[in-house]
């Protein structure tokens, strides 16, 4: 029996790992273990996503909430290295860039354990971003490396990483995204926002979201992305779930003049929003007429579903969501931002590519490279 533990933290790692539990599923020569690390605990931003992915209850829950980076970061090694162990994996898997990613990682490697990493060799080539020094350690410390787009490969090459580490296997974020969009087109959400009337969306609207410490801790770019969108919602609504940190930011900021308190069904303005669930979220984005964001899972998101998307960050580390999708990496100066988005919204949507390989069978090509490499890994 192979033993397969995999490290998740928050919501992208959710939709990263869904697909994969489903494929080793059919394969009863491994045991697979799922650790939640807690690192987002919030009902609203991790319960929910279990049930919509129909993901099992983690094996483990290691309840580390929130802190600093190096707290968090130091929290969950300690809390993972007993139950690491104690199940002796024969491999551990991590899936992005997040805090629990580069933490299980280490933990795993200093106990002798080896480690797969998807979404691996992704760069912004700002070591400003937490999330960019978590991705190069990770793939540092991983035996194997699942890319999701030809960047990825050419980055890890430059890197020094051996070509027989590297696998170009698509992304298991559009396998999950197709696997669930049909079911997504059944959500209520448009419905109870009043922007759908006989069973089709009737009125166009934009998606905003914000999470990163760049545009919302400071007072000033936060301020300024604000009043960009107010300008841009004067022509439709955009709604904004919003992320409780950034809320919090708003407030403290006294910002929230922004936001729209008119109650009625399909109201103009910034529209203000809890978190949403994965397939209210997805069903929200598909029909969306431009979404705004500092995501980058969602810039793949929108590539997929051909919505025009802009990215406020003077970076990516997912250039084929520009170079075949529907991205653009536009920055946060609200003049930008004006102009790109009103640019958009003049001019009809065109057709966009999907990069090579993101076709919805990631996950199979990651578990059937798994099960060969352990195996031999047996017979050694």
């Amino acid at each position: 029996m192979i033993r397969l533990l995999s490290v998740v933290g928050a919501r992208p790692n959710f939709m990263k790992i869904a697909p994969i539990v489903e494929e080793l599923k059919k394969f009863p020569d491994i045991e697979h273990c799922l650790v939640h690390s807690g690192q987002h605990y919030d009902e609203l931003l991790s319960g929910n996503f279990f049930s919509d992915l129909g993901l099992p209850v983690p094996d483990v829950n290691l309840q580390t909430g929130s802190g600093s980076h190096a707290v968090q970061t130091g929290e969950i090694m300690k809390r993972v290295e007993p139950v690491l162990i104690a199940y002796k994996p024969h491999l551990v898997l991590v899936v992005g860039d997040i805090n629990s990613t580069i933490a299980a990682a280490l933990t795993a490697v200093k106990l002798g354990i080896k480690v797969a990493h998807v979404e691996a060799g992704l760069r912004s080539f700002d070591m400003t971003m937490p999330e960019e020094i978590n991705r190069k350690l990770t793939d540092a410390l991983s035996t194997l490396l699942f890319v999701t787009e030809q960047s990825g490969v050419e980055n890890l090459k430059h890197e020094g990483v051996p070509t027989e580490k590297i696998f170009l296997v698509g992304n298991v974020m559009i396998d999950c995204l197709l696997r669930h969009r049909q079911l997504a087109a059944r959500s209520l959400l448009l419905d109870r926002l009043g922007l759908r009337q006989n069973g089709s969306a009737h009125r166009p609207y934009a998606v905003l979201t914000l999470h990163r410490p760049s545009n919302v801790d400071d007072s000033e770019t936060l301020e300024g992305i604000l009043r960009a969108v107010s300008a841009i919602a004067i022509e439709l609504p955009v709604l904004f779930p919003i992320h409780p940190r950034t809320r919090k930011n708003i407030e403290s900021f006294g910002l929230l003049n922004y936001l729209s308190t008119d109650e009625a069904p399909g109201r103009v303005g910034i529209v203000p929003l809890d978190p949403l669930g994965y397939l209210d979220f997805l069903s929200l984005n598909d029909h969306a007429r431009l979404v705004l964001t500092d995501s980058g899972g969602i810039q793949e998101e929108t590539t997929v579903l051909g919505v025009p998307c802009l990215t406020l960050r003077e970076n990516t580390e997912r250039p084929a969501t520009v170079e075949y999708g529907s991205n653009q990496v536009i920055g946060v100066n609200p003049d930008r931002i004006l102009e790109a988005a009103h640019s958009i919204l003049q001019n009809p949507v065109m057709p966009f590519r999907r990069p090579p390989l993101w076709d919805g069978e990631a996950a199979p090509r990651i578990v059937a490279i798994l099960r060969q490499h352990l195996r031999l890994e047996s017979r050694d």
